[in-house]
C-alpha cells in the first residue's frame, strides 16, 4: 500500500491533466457521474461513457462534444457503451471489454461511479430482495467489470482505478442498510486489489465526493433544501487528480473529496 502524502483535494491541475487518457465511467449520466464525464474530456481525456440507458448516454455524449477543452484544444469525442449493472453477465463485459480493445488497446482509468441506493431502514425490517440487488450492482458487477478490463488497464503505462466512496463506507450508520454495507465491500474491494497490483501500473484508491446536490440525495434526505449543497461540478477536482499523472504511486487510499462533516450533520454519503 502506498504511504505516500498526495492529497487530490490540493493537487493543482493543469488544462491538459488528462490529455491522451482512456477513462471509462460508470454511472456516467447524472450526479457526480456526469459531472466528471464532462470534466474529464475538458481536461482531454477520451471518455468511454458506461450507462442503461442509451438515450441518456447520447444526451451526456452530445453534452461532451458542445464543450471547449481547458486548453482550448479540440474535444475528444466519447464513446458509448450500454451496460446495465443488474442484469449485465459475462458476456456483456466481454463485449465492452474487446472493443475497448479494438479501439485504443487499453484504458488508462476507470471510475466505478454507479450505484443503487436500495431502502434506508433498520436490518430488521430489509427487503431482502432489494437488499441482494443492491449488493450485486454495488459490489458484485462493479467487480466483474474491473475484472473484465484488467488487462487493458495493466496495458497502460499509467492506469487508475476509482471507487466511488460514501461516508457510511467507512463509518456504519444506522439504517444505511445494503447501501452502507456495499460501500464498505467496495472499500475492502479497492485495498484488496491495490495490495495485489501494488507492483503494477495500475493504481487503485477510493474517493468519497460527499453530499451533492444529486437526485441520489433528494431521494435519501427527501425533505433537505437540496441547493443548499454543493453542485456536483465542483466535487470532480480530486477524481481528476487521482485519474492523472501526478497521482503516480498513489495507492490503496480513502480519499474525501469534502471535509468530513459534524457529527450532528446528515451523513455524507450520496452520490452518483
Amino acid at each position: 500500500m502506498s504511504s505516500t502524502s498526495f492529497d487530490p483535494t490540493r493537487t493543482r491541475l493543469s488544462p491538459a491533466e488528462l490529455r491522451g487518457r482512456v477513462i471509462a465511467i460508470t454511472g456516467p449520466t447524472a450526479g457526480i457521474g456526469q459531472a466528471l464525464a464532462l470534466e474529464c474530456a475538458r481536461y482531454g481525456a477520451e471518455v468511454l461513457l458506461l450507462g442503461r440507458s442509451v438515450r441518456k448516454l447520447e444526451a451526456v455524449h452530445d453534452a461532451i462534444l458542445a464543450l471547449q477543452t481547458h486548453d482550448g484544444e479540440p474535444i475528444a469525442p466519447p464513446s458509448i457503451a450500454p451496460l446495465d449493472l443488474e442484469k449485465a453477465v459475462a458476456q456483456d463485459f466481454d463485449t465492452i471489454a474487446r472493443a475497448a480493445q479494438e479501439r485504443w488497446g487499453r484504458l488508462d482509468g476507470l471510475v466505478l461511479n454507479a450505484a443503487l441506493l436500495g431502502q434506508p431502514m433498520p436490518i430488521e425490517e430489509y427487503d431482502m430482495p432489494t437488499w441482494v440487488r443492491v449488493m450485486h450492482v454495488n459490489v458484485t458487477a462493479n467487480v466483474a467489470l474491473t475484472q473484465t478490463l484488467l488487462p487493458l488497464l495493466r496495458a497502460s503505462n499509467d492506469a487508475s482505478v476509482v471507487c466511488t466512496s460514501s461516508a457510511v463506507g467507512r463509518k456504519g450508520r444506522a439504517y444505511w442498510g445494503a447501501y452502507a454495507v456495499s460501500k464498505f465491500a467496495l472499500e475492502g474491494f479497492m485495498q484488496v486489489l491495490a495490495d495485489e497490483l501494488e507492483k503494477s501500473t495500475v493504481r487503485v484508491n477510493s474517493l468519497n465526493p460527499g453530499k451533492a446536490r444529486t437526485q441520489m440525495r433528494r431521494q435519501a434526505y427527501p425533505s433537505e433544501n437540496i441547493a443548499t449543497l454543493p453542485d456536483p461540478a465542483t466535487l470532480t477536482s480530486p477524481f481528476i487528480a487521482l485519474l492523472g499523472p501526478q497521482a503516480r504511486g498513489t495507492t490503496g487510499c480513502a480519499f474525501d473529496a469534502q471535509p468530513a462533516s459534524s457529527a450532528s450533520s446528515p451523513p455524507s454519503s450520496i452520490e452518483t
